[in-house]
Parts: structure tokens; C-alpha cells; sequence
């Protein structure tokens, strides 16, 4: 039950973080949106074997979090919470990938540097993904999506789901208990109960939804999530999303700490 409390806290929180003011927050939905996507484009189009050139890209979630006063330790378990499954994705590539390379003067295996690079890609993407919608709010991000022609219907699917799957979370906790006080000294579920307790949260799920359909209608639903007005574009959204492409750009086609090492060094 504290894991889905604690997701429950999760979603509240990064609501929270969207109505802060501060400069980030108060850029155009839509630009922010188009500059993750491009930061997304751009990290993972590098290859399998790319680490040192992936280190600029750090400098973005790190900018945004100093900028948007975003706490740390909060985003940062929710990030921890995915790892696992990105190191299980790439745990098996030292299995496969037996060849060998000189990194950082030592001799290693290819594997370990594809596990490395996917772990480093997939935290910053992770992050960036977080970031934004801490910075913006599902309700502006689901504007940004209508703005780039999404069809509304996948925008309404995608709001109604993170709106209400605190209250699937909520239902659960409260069986969750229910079922505990009825079973003092026991931990968990027994296997024998999952399929009652399944299959009620399922006649609970239609029957919320319907609760929430019907006072939807009454409330003059037609099918369009209205969120209120939004701003136009401004000259300052969109110097932020050329000034953060070409930093991209150029991140990408040059590899900046190499650059920043032979300047050093002299070699070239």
C-alpha cells in the first residue's frame, strides 16, 4: 500500500510543480514540448557505443531544474524508480558483445559500453520527459498537443487517464485496507483472493467510470477537454527553443569534451 501512496504523492507533486512561476514555467507549452522532442531526437540518435559525446546533454536537466527551482530529491526517486527496468533492458548486452576497446585506458568489453551508453540515454530521456511535464502540466501539455494537430481523441484518452488513475490508485488502497483489517497479522493478499479482488477493482472501474461519464455530460461535455485560453508565441519562446536546438545541433555533430580536451592538451 505505502508504493501506491507514494505514486499517488508522486502525480500530486509534479501538479504542484506546474503552477510555480518562474521563467520556465512561463514558456509556451508547445515550445517546450518541440524542444524535448528535439532533445529526445537528438540523444538518442547516437550510437550504441557513444558516452563521452552524451556528457552536454547533461547540461540541459541540469539547467532546468537551477531555473524552474525544481527540487532535486522528489524527481530524482521518481527517476530511480525506472532504472531497473532500463539497466534490465540493457543488462544483456556484455552477454552478447564480446569484442574488446581501450576506454579510459583500460581494456573492456563492448557490452559493458553499450550497457553504459543505453544508461545514460535512457536516464536523460527519463529526466527530460519528467521535466517537462513538472514545468508544464498535463492540462498545458495536452494544449501543445492540440496545437500540433493531435487528434483529439488520443489527447482526451491521455488526460483522463493521468487525471483519473489517482482514483483507481485511491479504490485499490482502500480494498487494499479493507482486506487487511479483515485479516489482522497477514501480509499481503493470498494468492487464493486475487481473482475476487481482481475482478472487483474491474466492476469498481466501470462503475467509477460511468459515475464520471455521466457527471462529464452534466457538466456540458461534447467530447473536447477545454483547458482555458493560452498565450500566442512570443519572441522569447522562440529564441529559448532555437537557442536550445542549436546547442543540440552542435552538441551532436561535434563531440564537445573531446574539443574541450585537445585545447587543453594540444592535440588535436
Amino acid at each position: 500500500m505505502s508504493n501506491m501512496i507514494n505514486s499517488l504523492s508522486n502525480m500530486r507533486l509534479l501538479d504542484d510543480l506546474a503552477r510555480k512561476e518562474t521563467f520556465i514555467h512561463r514558456i509556451h507549452p508547445l515550445i517546450k514540448l518541440l524542444t524535448t522532442v528535439v532533445y529526445l531526437t537528438v540523444v538518442v540518435s547516437f550510437e550504441r557505443y557513444e558516452i563521452i559525446g552524451l556528457l552536454p546533454f547533461i547540461f540541459y536537466p541540469i539547467l532546468i531544474f537551477a531555473f524552474a527551482e525544481l527540487p532535486v530529491a522528489p524527481i530524482l526517486k521518481m527517476i530511480l524508480l525506472i532504472e531497473p527496468f532500463i539497466i534490465g533492458i540493457g543488462i544483456l548486452n556484455p552477454l552478447f558483445d564480446h569484442s574488446k576497446v581501450l576506454f579510459g585506458g583500460i581494456v573492456i568489453s563492448k557490452g559493458w559500453v553499450t550497457f553504459l551508453s543505453i544508461l545514460i540515454k535512457c536516464s536523460l530521456t527519463v529526466t527530460a520527459s519528467i521535466l517537462l511535464i513538472a514545468t508544464t502540466g498535463m492540462d498545458r501539455f495536452a494544449i501543445a498537443l492540440r496545437m500540433l494537430k493531435i487528434p483529439k481523441i488520443f489527447v482526451l484518452q491521455l488526460l483522463l487517464t493521468y487525471r483519473y488513475i489517482s482514483v483507481l490508485i485511491e479504490e485499490v488502497s482502500r480494498m487494499i485496507r479493507a482486506y487487511s483489517l479483515r485479516a489482522p497479522g497477514q501480509k499481503g493478499l493470498k494468492w487464493s483472493a486475487w481473482g475476487s479482488f481482481a475482478g472487483q477493482i474491474l466492476l469498481r472501474t466501470f462503475e467509477r467510470a460511468e459515475r464520471v461519464y455521466q457527471a462529464m455530460n452534466l457538466r456540458g461535455f461534447t467530447g473536447e477537454y477545454y483547458t482555458g485560453d493560452i498565450a500566442k508565441l512570443s519572441f522569447k519562446d522562440l529564441a529559448y527553443f532555437a537557442a536550445w536546438s542549436l546547442f543540440f545541433i552542435i552538441a551532436r555533430i561535434y563531440n564537445i569534451p573531446i574539443l574541450i580536451g585537445s585545447l587543453f592538451t594540444g592535440v588535436i
